[in-house]
């Protein structure tokens, strides 16, 4: 069967790791161009792009995937069927029609957490399931009907990093058994999403960063294990400044202090919140490495209000 992978992500480079594993390489990869990355702002190719030519496969990098040039592009490398997993824009009518069957990855149990950061959304939110689900790609944002899923539990101390590998896992998984099927003659049976419980999760922007002071002590926890380790979460202090926020813990009560200071007590630093105290595990000072709470109190002032 000959495909062509559409992702750009870590998440789109492990589920196409994983294709190539079981033997199921694609004859085109498609994926967003370079972008500028670091501090010398150098272009920048997508872990997508990175890893499919390590493995001798095809890349293609176009500025408008929906073009006649692009679409004739992918046409050239007469595909079966596409396969999409996070790749970064939407792919329109000229392209979607063109194909009978388009296959797209991703990591949530919808209708629950369609959108851009469903990973992100569903620990921050506290469900206490997620999964990945494969889907026929439609016109509508992940509203496409379902042939296949997998739940998997968050754990308490789940993390961004943590949660998405093992989604990456059953998420490539899922989509080599439905490859299989489709070889061995079967039909994959499809069932439209439930029209109740549908929710969007929204690309994490500067706003969605901040530990404020309004949170609950398990909402800011959550905050920062859904941000770790690819974005961060983000404290403002009295200062102006900013510090990143690593690693935190539920501590105990609220502490006899406004919601929003930041404390420190026998070398330990905290966050006081409405509803409890949070400890700051492992932060981060704007322009330098990431530390102990006790490091950084070694080497800062805390900045009064």
């Amino acid at each position: 069967m000959r495909t062509v992978y559409f992702g750009s992500s870590e998440f789109g480079a492990a589920v196409l790791a994983r294709l190539v594993a079981g033997g199921r390489q694609p004859q085109l990869v498609v994926t967003r161009p370079p972008k500028p990355k670091g501090r010398g702002r150098k272009p920048a190719p997508t872990p997508v792009a990175a890893f499919a030519r390590e493995a001798g496969i095809e890349v293609f990098e176009p500025e408008r995937v929906n073009s006649p040039e692009a679409r004739e592009r992918i046409a050239q490398a007469k595909p079966d069927l596409l396969l999409v997993c996070a790749y970064g824009a939407l792919i329109k009518e000229e392209l979607l029609s063109a194909y009978p069957l388009i296959l797209n990855v991703h990591p949530s149990l919808l209708p629950r957490w369609r959108g851009a950061a469903p990973i992100e959304r569903a620990i921050e939110a506290g469900d206490r399931y997620t999964g990945v689900c494969v889907m026929r790609l439609t016109a509508g944002l992940d509203s496409g009907p379902v042939c296949l899923r997998g739940v998997e539990e968050i754990g308490p101390d789940d993390d961004y990093g943590t949660l998405s590998a093992r989604l990456q896992e059953r998420g490539g998984g899922l989509l080599l058994t439905a490859l299989e099927r489709i070889d061995g003659g079967e039909e994959l049976s499809f069932r439209d999403q439930p029209e109740q419980g549908v929710t969007y999760a929204e690309k994490i922007g500067p706003a969605d960063r901040q530990l404020t002071a309004d949170l609950s002590v398990d909402a800011a926890a959550r905050k920062v294990r859904a941000l770790r380790p690819h974005i961060g979460a983000q404290l403002p202090l009295p200062d102006g400044t900013v510090l990143g926020v690593v690693r935190a813990a539920v501590w105990g009560p609220p502490p006899d202090r406004p919601p929003g200071t930041v404390f420190a007590e026998a070398g330990r630093l905290f966050l006081a919140l409405g509803d409890g105290t949070l400890e700051l595990l492992e932060v981060k000072p704007a322009g330098g490495r990431a530390m102990s709470g006790d490091d950084y109190l070694r080497g800062h002032k805390l900045p009064q209000t």
